[in-house]
This record gives structure tokens, C-alpha cells and sequence, in this order.
């Protein structure tokens, strides 16, 4: 992505979460599904609202260094994340240009072994349920699409520089990952009741209203399963710092949340149960 014409100025103003959705709306269909995954890490990891003019250069270095750290695919993962931050500065969102200082660095050969997790049970509201039963439903419906793709590509007899053939197989081996992963979370998910209506406390599958007490800005967040969990949709786990705040208070309660850009303050406006 060349970068020529570039603002003096920069909006600073523009959340994280904004500028991701608007970004991931702009890419063609077969790399959307692609980018969606390592942008939404991206968008937790510094919070959805966070303005993304204020993000650093050491802050960007350091998610770089988490990365490398823990996936061998990291050149690759972050190749995507740079190419939405120079989406972000060409469009005047910020000052200086971040995307050259994600540097992948070597993982060590403990954090490859040590990559695989034991079976995690996962946890889904009924409508999380519903989603991804329609996510999977749409993904295998992409699949004569892509044999299609495929087929035209592949009667190009010049393998040698065949792009449009290498970037159907891989879409093809991402999209049969996905639908891999899904069958496996929907065959295996326990499903969890709504809880009573009378419980004044946030619990899984709440929606909670939250204010800002820096900026006054309400934001919502449903508490889901790590499976689940989509920040460009509101739907945080409750295993990151937000769910682990709010999991057990009550309305009208404070919060404080550990984040990467420091402790943010919020007080909750309202709690309403799925």
C-alpha cells in the first residue's frame, strides 16, 4: 500500500471499533473474512473505544512483541494489522504512520511448543448459538463459490505466478478452518439459561450500559464465551479484564479496568438481561 499524498493533521477522535468496522467493510469479500479475526484481537486489545490517534509507537511495538511471542503465523497476522494502520493514517486518523514499526521477531521455540491448549468447555447464549449456527450455514454456502474460483484460476496453465489460483487456496483453507472450528464449538457448547430476572448483578449473557466518567460516553457490552466474543458487536469475554470488572456488580456501581493504555474508569448506567 503506497502512502503518497499523506495529512499533515490528524482526527484523533475516531475510536478503534469505528475505524476497524469501517475498514473491514472497505475489503473485498474473500479477504474480509481474512482480516476479521486479527483486527477484532487488535480492537480488544487496546478497547474498542479507545481513539485510535492516541495510540503510540511503543504501544503498537509492544502488541508486536505479544504476537511474536505466541504465534508462528506472526509475520502473516501482522502483515494485516499494518496494512489497516496504514488504511488508518492515509485517511487522516493519525499523525504518524505506525504500520512500519510492527516488526515480527523470532518466537522461541518454547512458546511454539507450548502454543496448544488443552479442550476448553465453551459456553454460548442461545442467541451466540444462533449466530454462529448462521455463520456456518454461510461459510459452507461460500463453498461452491470457491471451487468455482478454483477451477478458473487453476486453467491458467502459468502456476509460476498464478496469484489469483494461490489466493483462492488459501481462502479455501481459512474458510474450511473456520467451518471446521464451528462445528466443533456447536457440537460440543453448553447453552446456558437466562438468568432470573430479578437478580440485580451482572452475569453471562448480560448486556450492561456503561459510562465513560472520563468522556461521559455510554457504551454497551454483552458478557459472552471467548468463542463468542466479536468488540465490533458489543460482545466482550468474560474472561478479558472488561467481563472480569463487571461480572457481580450492580447499577450505579464503578468500575475500574485494566487496559494496555492505563486504568479506565467507568460507572454502570444499566444492566439488562438476555
Amino acid at each position: 500500500m503506497t502512502l503518497e499524498n499523506a495529512p499533515e493533521s490528524a482526527s484523533t477522535n475516531r475510536s478503534l471499533g469505528q475505524v476497524a468496522t469501517e475498514f473491514l467493510l472497505s475489503l473485498p469479500p474473500e479477504q474480509r473474512l481474512k482480516a476479521h479475526q486479527e483486527i477484532n484481537k487488535f480492537v480488544r486489545w487496546y478497547g474498542e473505544s479507545r481513539p485510535l490517534g492516541k495510540l503510540t509507537i511503543p504501544e503498537v511495538a509492544n502488541y508486536a512483541d505479544q504476537i511474536s511471542s505466541s504465534a508462528t503465523e506472526a509475520s502473516e497476522k501482522l502483515g494485516i494489522i499494518k496494512i489497516f494502520l496504514a488504511y488508518a493514517y492515509k485517511q487522516g486518523l493519525t499523525e504518524t504512520n505506525l504500520a512500519p514499526h510492527l516488526k515480527t521477531k523470532k518466537a522461541s521455540a518454547k512458546a511454539t511448543t507450548t502454543k496448544q491448549h488443552p479442550h476448553r468447555k465453551v459456553v454460548l447464549t442461545t442467541q451466540g448459538y444462533a449466530d454462529l449456527k448462521a455463520e456456518l450455514a454461510v461459510l459452507k454456502n461460500e463453498r461452491p463459490r470457491i471451487a468455482q474460483e478454483l477451477y478458473k484460476a487453476a486453467a491458467d496453465k502459468d502456476f509460476r505466478e498464478n496469484a489469483p489460483l494461490e489466493a483462492a487456496r488459501e481462502y479455501q483453507g481459512q474458510l474450511e478452518a473456520r467451518i471446521r472450528e464451528l462445528e466443533s464449538i456447536l457440537k460440543t457448547a453448553t447453552l446456558v439459561d437466562a438468568p432470573n430476572a430479578d437478580t440485580h448483578e451482572v452475569s453471562f449473557g448480560d448486556t450492561v450500559v456503561l459510562r465513560d466518567l472520563v468522556s461521559g460516553e455510554e457504551v454497551n457490552y454483552t458478557l459472552v464465551d471467548a468463542s463468542e466474543a466479536n468488540p465490533l458487536e458489543g460482545k466482550i469475554s468474560i474472561a478479558s479484564p472488561m467481563g472480569q470488572a463487571l461480572l457481580g456488580r450492580t447499577k450505579g456501581q464503578k468500575v475500574e479496568v485494566k487496559a494496555p493504555a492505563g486504568i479506565l474508569h467507568y460507572q454502570i448506567e444499566d444492566i439488562k438481561h438476555q
